[in-house]
């Protein structure tokens, strides 16, 4: 009976990662889908800010094409070089609008919304499970750099 409990305590560890990783991706696809379609459609807000921050506006069209694409490229079975590269996309476009944000002196709401946002970014892409991963970055007694 003891050793049943103990093993059962492992396998809720694993379910519950699965499940914040299945909640935060969730999350993330859907911020990252509707900012695609309010750049894509332009918006009546998306384009304000974007005129505020001093992008063109077939900006809009890129980042919603590739928030679109990203965002199918996180639920797609396999592919894990795919969603390394949708994380670093999102990564990448969601700090650069936290940064632009604080530069031109946008609001402190529009630093939370981006900042929370990268927040969502990290935990899905730490949470994700084994099969949606390039592999370790450590095999346990070595650094992945001694074996190049």
């Amino acid at each position: 009976m003891e050793q049943r409990a103990s093993m059962s305590i492992p396998m809720m560890k694993i379910k519950g990662k699965v499940i914040a990783y299945w909640v935060t991706t969730a999350l993330l696809m859907f911020v990252m889908f509707s900012e695609a379609v309010g750049e894509l459609t332009h918006q009546w807000g998306t384009l304000e800010t974007h005129t505020i921050l001093g992008y063109p506006l077939y900006l809009l069209t890129i980042i919603g094409i590739w928030k679109v694409l990203g965002t199918i490229a996180l639920v797609v079975p396999r592919f894990p070089r795919l969603k390394e590269w949708a994380y670093a996309g999102m990564f990448f476009n969601m700090t650069g609008a936290f940064i632009s944000h604080s530069v031109v002196g946008d609001g402190v709401s529009h630093l939370i919304a981006t900042g929370s946002v990268v927040l969502l970014i990290a935990a899905s892409w730490a949470l994700r499970p084994q099969s949606r991963t390039l592999g370790k970055l450590t095999d346990g007694t070595c650094s992945i750099l001694k074996r190049a």
